[in-house]
């Protein structure tokens, strides 16, 4: 009796034991649009800051890519529920990781994030996004019997906290805040109560009236000045337009002069000229704006919204609550970091230094994304794996 296309399916599938790669095609076209547009961003952005080496960031950056995707299908051959068995390890090395760079991480703006190697700077706080995920995911799936327990909740807040603490005296605030997304991501996706959701957002909200209005009242400056300084530049972006309100004021001004179409690299002046601060980085979608104006812009975020969808997909096609729990911890990670930065550089949220996934140069963030995406492969893969095999036992029966 021949057999049918879902037992063959399947079949292909499992042949030798292991997996194929059933990969998500649209994820891996997102994915390398966004490349795409960093690198061609890059290209003009970035022309004349490395004398006689004007490709040198996008060589780099493309570099940083092809090592991420290597990265991506690695992982996606690879069936992510046994990482549920090294939450206790992958907590401990995200914690050492960021103790470790607290006493021996470079500075570099007042800021000690990046440990130096020699192709890269290791930033522990971003490849810390990824193991969170994994380790409050796991946690939650152990406690799957306890999710209307407060106990339950609690517990995943101080494991996300230690490690944003951590992660704050950096200083790192932009990448503390992703970290507390994905803990409230992760509990939505598990079912946890409304009213633990919302009482942890009255709790957060009665914490940053306390940092930003009464401590300071008292004398008691928890934030840094510069940090201070990106605050009132938000909400005051009028008040000293060369300082405190500087990197806004420029970001508003490259975006707008683009307009349609874009002024082109030769004319993109504010980008050009470097008025425009870390076009590279944190402020490369200005340059997207100013360079290729709304057109282009209108690329990337559809890039990104193509993105967004197929990891809602992805949490659908879960095998599993923990596969569920991790992809919908990787999108609060991918949308949180999409809407602070895109929203900084259009005056809708403060500067916090958060980069713009595959857009932002940067081996770090590269990196961490790739894994981010090829965790979401792998679930992929596997969700297509068991809906394939539950269509042939049902065939069988």
């Amino acid at each position: 009796m021949s057999a049918t296309p879902i037992q063959r399916s399947v079949d292909d599938a499992t042949r030798g034991g292991r997996p194929r790669l059933l990969f998500d095609p649209w994820l891996l076209l997102a994915a390398a649009g966004l490349v795409a547009c960093s690198a061609i961003t890059l290209k003009g952005a970035t022309r004349t800051l490395v004398p006689n080496s004007p490709y040198y960031f996008v060589e780099r950056q493309v570099g940083f890519a092809v090592v991420g995707v290597v990265l991506m299908f690695l992982i996606a051959r690879f069936d992510y529920s046994r990482l549920r068995e090294f939450k206790y390890g992958l907590y401990g090395l995200l914690i050492g990781l960021n103790v470790l760079v607290l006493g021996f991480g470079a500075v570099s703006h007042g800021s000690r994030r990046w440990i130096p190697l020699p192709f890269f700077n290791l930033q522990p706080s971003e490849f810390g996004k990824v193991l969170l995920v994994l380790v409050l995911s796991a946690f939650v799936v152990d406690r799957s019997r306890y999710l209307g327990d407060r106990d339950t909740t609690a517990r995943v807040m101080l494991l996300t906290l230690a490690a944003a603490a951590l992660v704050m005296v950096q200083p790192d605030l932009g990448t503390a805040l992703v970290y507390v997304a994905i803990a409230m991501a992760v509990l939505f996706v598990a079912g946890s109560p409304g009213r633990h959701l919302g009482g942890l957002i009255g709790l957060f909200s009665v914490a940053t009236v306390l940092v930003l209005v009464v401590a300071p009242a008292l004398g008691v400056h928890p934030l840094h000045q510069y940090q201070v300084d990106r605050l009132t530049g938000f909400i005051h972006p009028s008040h000293d337009p060369a300082s405190s309100s500087y990197h806004i004021n420029q970001s508003l001004i490259a975006i707008g002069s683009g307009e349609k179409t874009g002024r082109g690299v030769s004319h993109a002046t504010q980008t050009g000229l470097r008025f425009l601060p870390e076009q590279r980085t944190d402020f490369i979608f200005a340059a997207v704006g100013e360079t290729y104006g709304f057109a282009g812009a209108a690329v990337v975020l559809s890039l990104y919204a193509l993105l967004i969808w197929r990891t809602l997909r992805i949490i659908t096609l879960a095998k599993n609550l923990f596969g569920a729990l991790i992809a919908g911890g990787i999108l609060a990670m991918l949308l949180w970091q999409v809407f602070v930065n895109v929203g900084m550089t259009i005056g809708i949220m403060p500067i916090t230094g958060v980069p713009l996934p595959l857009m932002s140069y940067g081996g770090a963030s590269v990196f961490t994304t790739f894994l981010a995406l090829g965790l979401l492969q792998s679930i992929h893969v596997q969700g297509r794996i068991a809906q394939g095999s539950k269509g042939r036992a049902l065939v069988l029966s």
